[in-house]
């Protein structure tokens, strides 16, 4: 359209003139302020020195649109001024191709003018459309909330390592159910008969090929503990947040069953990315802080969306009828792993506020994520919901470091402004330093969106366009276990088996081993454990959804037992052998319910079972120490 008219004393750089009085045009005003910087000067024309200024222009053209002055005297207005306030910043390519587009191509300009025009006339419905859906200009808030992050994700990383090092000798060591170096061993014997060479770092990324033995994963439990509370305090956290990866990977892979929980993978890939938005500092401290990297926030982010969103997408996608009639959480406290002591009474709360809640469940799950790219009220909102939801799981059921980790995702969305519109601090670092650590940010996204894309289309039973190309790189990265799909209780169970284990000295008195913390005895209360994890008993839970033959960890643990290992042992509450060997074992399967209220008060037990028949067969030790069936 070009300039509509020419003024006698024009600016030094160039002006934008809006309505003051105006709310709607105040926002974005502080937009748009915040994207030119002092490429442009901005002025309200209720000022009397624009009057004084700029005669040829009468004032009720101010009050209808806003008028750019450009340093050559012309003067824009409506929409062709805002692209041309774009283009005043010149390092940025945006502004001159809107420009192009509004110039050049045919009908660009008419269109453009009157969506500007309807807008400008409907200025308090878009008002209101505008605080919803958009932000003002952005403040400082990212480098706290991202302070904030590492110091939680420091803590869950702590957890982790110290549950595992109380345990991790019974579960996989010399002596153990699952021993690491046996598991090696035969890694290093495959890899010399294939001739497998540094591949194999990949195929098993574990420093484990140097050596498994007991004192070995000790160190490295201890070691993860130590480089935790290296990173709570802030201490060098762009060294220690690779080792700390490295070291839950090493672990990760020579734990097999014990270490393939959700919460396991999600905290790789959250200790993966945390990686990009570590500052490049020796000591991070709460008062002078560093905006995190834009591209690791919005990779935190969509990592946050894929583990909400693939949560409630898995729920209907599986066909479970439990979902969709909105039944599921009349089963799940009583069935759930290790419910805590609120489960019991969340049960028995009415059908219709179980009902309720399953609906609140998958609303929050697949509407809420959507918010985390929308604006800070509504991203505000999305924490809100989605703290709430981990809150109410933790109160009734224990999920090791699960809901602290999902929380401290969520602290990433107080940052202001969008994640992919918060500028990026260099830190004072070295600019090769910065460049580097920029490439690499990207070389990760274009690696881990496009699969991760590609899984979590894959579990919600969607065709994924592109999966021809990221297939092959899946294949690549998987053995990392850093890139991942998630989806809790996809299917619900809808009763409780439970797994009693009972040995014998002569094949007919039978005494019953009794858990820490799963289910078994009637009377004991459902524990408080989380953030620990007993990964023994959250085992059972699940062999006791199988069968005994399709559970190898399970039969080396009888193994165990028959043997009279210590290690093993420690990891149970009682031994009614009191560490001698018993000849025989056995498991028996058993329903368990929880009590009713009448039977809570009168017997005062927890629960209730029946027998359901045999789990395992009568075993006992040949003369080879190896377990055979009696019956």
């Amino acid at each position: 359209m070009g300039s509509l008219r020419v003024v006698s004393a024009p600016p030094a750089k160039p002006l934008l003139v809006f309505d003051g009085d105006c709310g709607f045009c105040r926002f974005w005003v502080a937009r748009w302020r915040h994207r030119v910087g002092d490429a442009a000067e901005f002025q309200p024309f209720q000022n009397q020195d624009i009057a004084a200024r700029f005669p040829e222009i009468p004032r009720q053209r101010f009050a209808s649109a806003v008028h750019l002055i450009e340093t050559d005297g012309r003067v824009f207005e409506a929409a062709e001024a805002v692209f041309r306030l774009f283009a005043a910043r010149r390092r940025t390519a945006r502004g001159p191709a809107l420009v192009t587009i509004y110039e050049r191509v045919p009908g660009a300009a008419a269109i453009c003018e009157a969506a500007y025009r309807f807008v400008a006339n409907h200025r308090s419905f878009f008002g209101r459309v505008t605080a919803l859906l958009w932000d003002a200009a952005p403040g400082n808030s990212s480098a706290l909330a991202r302070w904030c992050f590492l110091r939680l994700l420091g803590v869950v990383y702590l957890a982790a390592f110290w549950s595992l090092a109380t345990q991790i000798v019974g579960l996989i060591g010399h002596d153990g159910i699952l021993p690491a170096d046996e598991y090696m061993d035969r890694a290093r014997a495959f890899v010399a008969a294939e001739n497998i060479g540094l591949d194999r770092y990949r195929l098993l990324p574990t420093v484990c090929w140097l050596g498994a033995s007991d004192a070995v994963l000790r160190a490295l439990c201890l070691g993860g503990v130590a480089l935790a509370a290296l990173l709570v305090i802030g201490i060098l956290p762009i060294v220690v947040l690779p080792l700390l990866w490295i070291d839950y990977l090493s672990l990760s892979v020579v734990g097999r069953d014990f270490l393939s929980f959700q919460w396991d993978a999600l905290l790789l890939e959250t200790g993966l990315l945390g990686i990009l938005i570590a500052p490049l500092t020796l000591r991070e401290r709460p008062r002078s802080p560093v905006d995190a990297p834009r591209l690791g926030v919005w990779l935190m982010l969509w990592l946050l969306f894929r583990l909400m969103f693939g949560s409630g997408a898995v729920k209907l996608a599986s066909g479970d009828p439990t979902w969709r009639n909105l039944t599921a959480l009349l089963f799940h406290y009583e069935t759930q792993p290790i419910p805590t002591p609120l489960a019991w009474y969340a049960h028995h709360l009415p059908a219709w506020l179980n009902k309720g809640s399953t609906a609140a469940v998958l609303a929050v799950e697949l509407i809420v994520p959507f918010f985390i790219f929308g604006s800070r009220r509504l991203r505000h909102a999305a924490f809100g919901l989605l703290i709430g939801l981990q809150i109410t799981i933790a109160l009734t059921g224990n999920y090791a470091f699960f809901n602290l980790l999902a929380a401290a995702l969520c602290v990433l969305l107080l940052a202001d402004g969008r994640p992919w519109s918060a500028r990026l601090s260099r830190g004072g670092l070295d600019a090769h330093v910065f460049t580097v650590r920029r490439v690499l940010s990207i070389v990760v996204a274009a690696v881990t969106v496009p699969v991760s894309a590609l899984a979590l289309a894959g579990r919600i039973g969607l065709e994924f366009p592109f999966s021809p190309l990221a297939s092959p790189v899946a294949e690549v990265v998987a053995p990392f276990r850093s890139v991942n799909s998630y989806g809790l209780f996809a299917v619900m169970t809808t009763t409780r088996p439970e797994i009693i284990i009972e040995g014998s000295g002569d094949g007919i008195e039978w005494k019953a081993y009794e858990f820490a913390y799963k289910a078994g005895d009637l009377h004991r209360r459902p524990p408080w454990v989380a953030p620990h994890q007993p990964r023994l008993d959250w085992q059972m839970w699940f062999a006791a959804l199988s069968s005994y033959d399709a559970e190898p960890w399970f039969q080396r643990f009888c193994r165990r037992l028959l043997e009279g290992s210590p290690d093993v042992l420690r990891l149970l509450a009682y031994d009614p052998f009191e560490g001698r060997a018993p000849r025989f074992v056995r498991a028996t399967l058993y329903r368990y319910r929880f009590s009713g209220r009448a039977e809570r008060r009168t017997d005062g037990v927890w629960w209730t079972r029946e027998p359901l028949g045999e789990y395992s067969p009568v075993l006992s030790l040949n003369g080879e120490g190896l377990p055979r069936r009696l019956r």
